[in-house]
């Protein structure tokens, strides 16, 4: 009886442990459970930041557009940059290429990572400042596009959701192919002077016996010598108006009495080419030099500017220069002076061969010419327009085109009105 009684009490003490054991594992597996419920909703920043308002933050400052979608191309987030850029369309994904990268990634699960040409899905109110006409393309502007380069990363970042990183690099690649021209057009632009004038030298060697033309290939060297000299000579003008630290010094000027000097250092030329040059203020003509204005006692205003005069005047001077070397004989080079809205417009009008649309958004680059057969013809160097922009930009101000091939073109540099008199 007595051992009856102690094995039951042995099963009793057994079946208590073990409830107390299953209890105590089932605590433990709650607060595992409470623990990794807890790590699903806290930050990766701290337990004390907000999920929600870490995320957003992330990801506005992020400097690549960021799309969040499924497989299919289901957008759940889209950040303001993708917006800008057309990505999403009524809540899908307006690229086929993204679409393609999604689905490769959820093949492997691999990041992927490359750079494709999307068309632009321009969301309305956004669009590009341009009407078709070509006025307002501003130095450095690219003449807008419907497509852009970008750089493309995709990943998983969850068993259903795929994160998309945009990059527009178009104005990256640009800006590496215009430094890709400019070394190889450096280096042809010098190179052809500098063989023709080896050419030359041989033939003079051949024709020593014949004076007449001794004279005509010693003639053609001095004229490659002079367009030698004068592209070196443009290269330091353009590498002084790049670094303009040790040359810059700001005055309160006359704009009048810069376009002035500017249109008489090219005077010659346009009568060579019986071209008309006329100044102008307001709308109202103005003499062509201080001694004119008072011998005909001209009461007209004036405008006053703060920058360094020597790369104004270079500005205007070469604007003018182009001016006359592109227009047809017996038209006329128009410079305009006028003041509007705290900002002095100094524009400079011909009624010559005008630029195409295409050439537009690259005319300010270094060596780049519309028509390089013209250009040459006429001793262009394809410099000028690229020191007009580095001078003006100096000076505080900005310079724009407008034109229509076979209208004739308007450069356009706008400086902010000095308040000194």
């Amino acid at each position: 009886m007595i051992s009856v009684i102690v094995v039951v009490a042995l099963v009793a003490v057994a079946l208590v442990v073990m409830g107390m054991r299953i209890g105590s594992a089932r605590e433990e597996e709650r607060e595992r459970g409470h623990r990794r419920s807890h790590e699903d909703e806290a930050s990766l920043f701290g337990d004390d930041v907000p999920v929600r308002e870490a995320e957003r933050g992330l990801i506005e400052v992020m400097p690549s557009a960021v799309v969040i979608s499924d497989i299919h191309g289901s957008v759940r987030y889209y950040s303001p940059g993708a917006r800008r850029m057309g990505i999403v369309q009524g809540g899908w994904l307006a690229s086929r290429d993204i679409e393609d990268i999604i689905t490769q990634v959820a093949k492997d699960g691999e990041i992927r990572q490359r750079e494709v040409d999307i068309p632009i899905n321009y969301p309305a109110g956004v669009r590009p400042r341009d009407d078709g006409s070509g006025r307002g393309i501003q130095a450095g502007d690219a003449v807008p596009s419907d497509t852009m380069q970008v750089r493309i990363r995709a990943g998983r970042i969850t068993e259903l959701l795929y994160v998309v990183l945009i990059e527009d690099v178009s104005e990256q690649r640009r800006f590496e192919a215009m430094r890709r021209d400019f070394v190889t057009n450096v280096s042809h632009e010098l190179k052809t002077p500098a063989g023709a004038i080896s050419l030359l030298a041989e033939t003079i060697n051949d024709a020593a016996d014949d004076p007449k033309m001794v004279r005509y290939f010693a003639g053609r060297i001095t004229k490659e010598s002079e367009r030698l000299t004068e592209m070196v000579k443009r290269l330091i003008d353009l590498q002084r108006a790049q670094n303009p630290a040790m040359n810059f010094s700001a005055t309160n000027v006359s704009a009048i009495a810069v376009v002035r000097e500017a249109v008489q250092e090219n005077i010659v030329q346009a009568q060579a080419k019986h071209i008309g040059i006329g100044i102008s203020f307001n709308g109202t003509s103005v003499a062509l030099t201080a001694a004119d204005a008072a011998q005909r006692g001209e009461r007209v205003g004036d405008a006053m500017v703060f920058v360094d005069e020597e790369s104004l005047r270079t500005s205007i001077k070469n604007l003018v220069e182009n001016a006359i070397r592109y227009s047809p004989e017996r038209t006329k080079v128009s410079v305009g002076v006028s003041v509007e809205n705290g900002q002095v417009k100094i524009r400079v009008v011909d009624q010559g061969i005008g630029i195409p649309a295409d050439s537009l958004g690259r005319i300010f680059e270094r060596f780049y010419r519309v028509d390089p057969a013209r250009s040459r013809a006429t001793g262009g160097t394809g410099l000028g327009l690229s020191i007009v922009k580095h001078c003006v930009q100096e000076c505080g101000g900005t310079i724009s085109v407008w034109s229509h091939e076979g209208e004739g073109s308007t450069f356009t540099i706008s400086l902010p009105e000095s308040e000194a008199a």
